[in-house]
């Protein structure tokens, strides 16, 4: 009696686990019998991706207003002092530092800055 609660217990789990996947979408698709049937639509989801994308814009972002704020001579000399620190010091100076895109950025945003 055990063994057959289990087996239904991990069928349940098995189509709770399908539908809720079938529920962010879904695609037909025909077997090669020539049966159409209904399997999860992998579109939804990589939210890694979208996550790592997010965090290059602000940081893009940040920069170009940091940039703007402080002005080119003195950014740079924060990033400099930076750069003589500690390995996560120079680390944030890697990554502080000016480039073209921040500098675009930063060009493009000060007519809107007040």
């Amino acid at each position: 009696m055990d063994d057959s609660l289990k087996s239904f217990d991990n069928r349940q789990k098995a189509v709770r686990k399908k539908h809720t996947r079938m529920a962010r979408g879904y695609v037909n698709k025909q077997t090669k019998d020539g049966r159409f049937i209904q399997v999860p639509d992998n579109k939804t989801g990589n939210y890694a991706l979208r996550f790592l994308v997010i965090a290059i814009v602000g940081l893009f972002t940040f920069k170009s207003f940091v940039l703007y704020w402080l002005g080119q001579d003195v950014y740079q000399g924060h990033v400099d002092a930076l750069a003589g620190g500690t390995t996560s010091d120079k680390i944030g100076a890697f990554l502080m530092q000016i480039d073209p895109v921040t500098a675009k950025i930063a060009e493009v945003m000060s007519p809107f800055v007040v």
